[in-house]
């Protein structure tokens, strides 16, 4: 045999060996990662219990002061729906705690900021009523959303709904879109926009329209079905 074959051999053997050695390791890793992973798929159904035991927490923000306001009225209908369906709620008054404009003196130190950043963090979903002002959200609206920021909102699940004093379009929806876009929040494609407000509630509280009171109810489920689908997964 000539000193090339012998090379070739030798070098085939060793290419053999190499390969499983390799193969070896490969498979030893594979067999440690599907023990952990069986552990993990042991676990989710528990997991998975000790979250749908816990309640979602949603927040309800309006663009008007005031929880009388048309806009709080809806929020409080979408908020008492949700509650309704098993989740802790929490309506975030403005009148009873004003965020200060984003800028002005001594804004960026006020403890009432920093409340409502925690509790945004803390909160699964969010149900959102803004008037529209001139083709727009209030600018309560948006002063409200520029004291959150991806950290607390981002990923979070929003329900949208707006109100008019005629009738109703897209607008104001449209640019809550783009907005908490910007934040990475995640609203459902469902939305509701109340025209001719002035007329829309019952003496109650209630909506007038049972058509939209419906809509309202689809909104709600909608967004508590996702935002279950997401802090479970």
């Amino acid at each position: 045999m000539s000193f090339i074959s012998a090379l070739d051999i030798s070098s085939s053997s060793a290419r053999i060996g190499l390969s499983r050695s390799l193969a070896r390791l490969l498979l030893y890793k594979h067999s440690c990662f599907l023990a952990k992973k069986n552990q993990w798929i042991h676990l989710l159904p528990a997991l998975r219990k000790d979250m749908a035991d816990t309640p979602l927490k949603i927040m309800g923000l309006s663009g008007s002061i005031g929880r009388q306001s048309k806009n709080g009225m809806l929020v409080d209908l979408a908020l008492q729906k949700a509650a309704d369906m098993g989740a802790e709620t929490h309506f975030w008054d403005l009148q009873e705690k004003p965020l200060p404009l984003v800028g002005e003196e001594g804004c960026w130190s006020n403890p009432i900021v920093k409340e409502f950043q925690e509790m945004a963090s803390s909160y699964d979903a969010f149900l959102v009523s803004s008037p529209e002002y001139h083709g727009t959200m209030s600018g309560v609206m948006k002063n409200t959303f520029d004291w959150v920021y991806d950290q607390h909102v981002g990923g979070k699940v929003f329900g949208l709904m707006s109100t008019l004093g005629g009738m109703s379009n897209s607008n104001t929806l449209n640019h809550m879109r783009i907005m908490l876009r910007w934040l990475h929040a995640n609203p459902v494609s469902q939305q509701l926009a109340v025209g001719h407000v002035k007329e829309a509630f019952t003496e109650d509280g209630g909506l007038a329209d049972s058509d939209m009171d419906q809509r309202l109810q689809s909104l709600v489920e909608s967004v508590m079905k996702t935002a279950t689908m997401y802090r479970d997964s």
